[in-house]
């Protein structure tokens, strides 16, 4: 028993090191963590330009008056809004187009074939993809959060935190529920990379698809002022979730064929 898990973690460690290689010398990584790092200083420059109005019909708009709010809502409270449209859960889209466009260029150049034919089993495949995607999720949603702090400064918006109902504390808790969240997405995506292999418009679709089916619950599950609660369920709802869509994965591996 001690041979076969010292050998699994072995297989899992070359895997790690091979797929953490192979992601951070494509420029589709880098041009993700760009869109995060850009996006909120361009929502929150170009709203406060906007000046709450309308350009075309003068009408008053939503607009953001406080940086946080580029982060999230207090309250777990879903409003059709712009500033709960337009803030830092837009970044689970975008993770799950990468972790689809990620896997699914293992599939379109062969690469899984030639793995799998050579040497590595499909569930050392599946756990790895999981951690390395999940790393890169973290670097955007992190990166998110610099270019908000950077956005809210040039546009002159206010950093109180009671303003926005919440507290420090709950900022940071609510960091680290919507980045534990984000193995949600990273788990679907993969299911469904698998699923649609080297078809990308096919797992893209369906990501998003799912993605949009869930969007209602992240302010609930990580709203602005959230605690222990919301990151003690993050945390075990991400990690079940990887879990079970893993074993998912692992099983359409195994049960289909690798083009």
């Amino acid at each position: 028993m001690k041979d076969k898990f010292g050998g699994f973690l072995q297989r899992l460690s070359t895997m790690l090191k091979v797929d953490a290689r192979r992601m951070f010398t494509m420029p589709t990584v880098y041009i993700m963590l760009g869109i995060s790092l850009a996006l909120p200083v361009l929502i929150l420059v170009m709203t406060s330009f906007m000046g709450g109005a309308n350009p075309e019909t003068g009408e008053a708009v939503e607009t953001f008056t406080n940086v946080w709010q580029a982060i999230g809502s207090a309250g777990g409270t879903m409003r059709m809004d712009l500033t709960s449209m337009c803030n830092i859960n837009l970044l689970y889209f975008l993770v799950a187009i990468f972790v689809c466009l990620f896997v699914g260029e293992d599939f379109q150049s062969g690469y899984v074939k030639n793995l799998f034919t050579v040497r590595s089993k499909k569930l050392d495949y599946v756990l790895s993809k999981t951690i390395v995607l999940f790393v890169a999720a973290v670097g955007m949603f992190l990166l998110y959060f610099v270019g908000a702090m950077i956005g809210g400064g040039i546009a002159g918006l206010s950093f109180d935190v009671a303003a926005v109902g919440a507290s420090a504390g709950g900022i940071i808790a609510c960091m680290i529920s919507k980045v534990f969240f984000a193995l949600v997405f990273v788990s679907i995506a993969l299911t469904l990379a698998t699923v649609g292999k080297a078809r990308l418009w096919l797992s893209i679709l369906g990501s998003l698809a799912a993605g949009m089916l869930l969007f209602t619950m992240i302010p609930m599950m990580t709203p602005l002022d959230s605690g222990a609660f919301n990151v003690v369920l993050c945390v075990f709802g991400g990690l079940l979730f990887a879990a079970g869509l893993g074993a998912v994965s692992n099983v359409i591996l195994n049960k289909t064929s690798l083009v």
